[in-house]
């Protein structure tokens, strides 16, 4: 299917839509006031994110503002088909974006935390530490209990990280606590960067994942763990584990 035409809207909570794309299987987001909405991620370069744009004016007419979760491209890359408008993102993932060559950067930059209204909607930008990259921003809904994890979480079919989720500027080790911090905001529904949305029970279960992962990789760094016990004690598969613990995969392992 045309990657341009296959995405499909999910209502996650009154007024709050996922929406997902069989590429990649990335979900964005779109949180809907009274007379504004706020778009979360803008796809992969500026024909998707045009495509996008399309797909909410088909939803509502009201001026938009946007936050990127983080710069990677399949999120960010299509920031230009919004513009000009309120863009908000980390300082590092506008700082990732220039370096990736970008043109379109974000100007609203959040080191912290920052506190929107979204057309009366209270809305809030958390950024929780480096994890999945230096610069990850959570979007809470909280009005509907609704969080948007962008890639600190991923909901891969029939499991949850891929060997793709653990990259060069992932800190392994301090990404549990952050998705701690996401189950603190008692969300009803969590959204992750790809796949379906969830209950908090499936962040529950990435947060699980990730501190086994992280303990792995202390103790192969360390010299106390052998590379086939780490995968053999790793809740989840060969190659995924072999990337979150920066470990090269053998020709003959899945």
């Amino acid at each position: 299917m045309d990657a341009m035409g296959d995405g499909r809207w999910v209502e996650v909570g009154p007024g709050v839509l996922a929406r997902r794309y069989e590429e990649l299987d990335l979900t964005v987001g779109l949180v809907i006031g009274e007379d504004a909405c706020l778009v979360i991620d803008t796809r992969g370069d500026e024909r998707q994110g045009a495509e996008l744009a399309a797909a909410v004016r088909e939803v509502t007419p009201h001026p938009w503002a946007v936050v990127l979760t983080h710069a990677h491209y399949d999120h960010a890359h299509g920031l230009a088909a919004f513009l000009p408008c309120e863009a908000w993102a980390h300082p590092g993932c506008r700082a990732a974006m220039a370096a990736d060559g970008e043109q379109a950067l974000p100007q609203q930059l959040v080191t912290d935390a920052a506190e929107l209204n979204v057309g009366g909607r209270p809305v809030s930008l958390r950024h929780f530490g480096p994890a999945h990259s230096d610069h990850d921003l959570v979007v809470h809904v909280p009005d509907c209990g609704v969080v948007f994890a962008g890639d600190l979480l991923e909901h891969d079919p029939g499991g949850s990280f891929t060997a793709e989720s653990f990259g060069f500027d992932t800190s392994l080790a301090t990404w549990p606590a952050a998705v701690e911090r996401i189950l603190a905001l008692d969300p009803a529904v969590v959204v992750a960067g790809h796949g379906e949305p969830a209950g908090p029970g499936f962040a529950g279960l990435c947060h699980d994942q990730l501190a086994t992962l992280a303990t792995l990789r202390r103790e192969v760094e360390a010299g106390e763990l052998p590379r086939e016990q780490a995968l053999a004690r790793s809740p989840l598969p060969a190659r995924v584990t072999l990337a979150a613990l920066g470990l090269k995969a053998r020709s003959v392992e899945p």
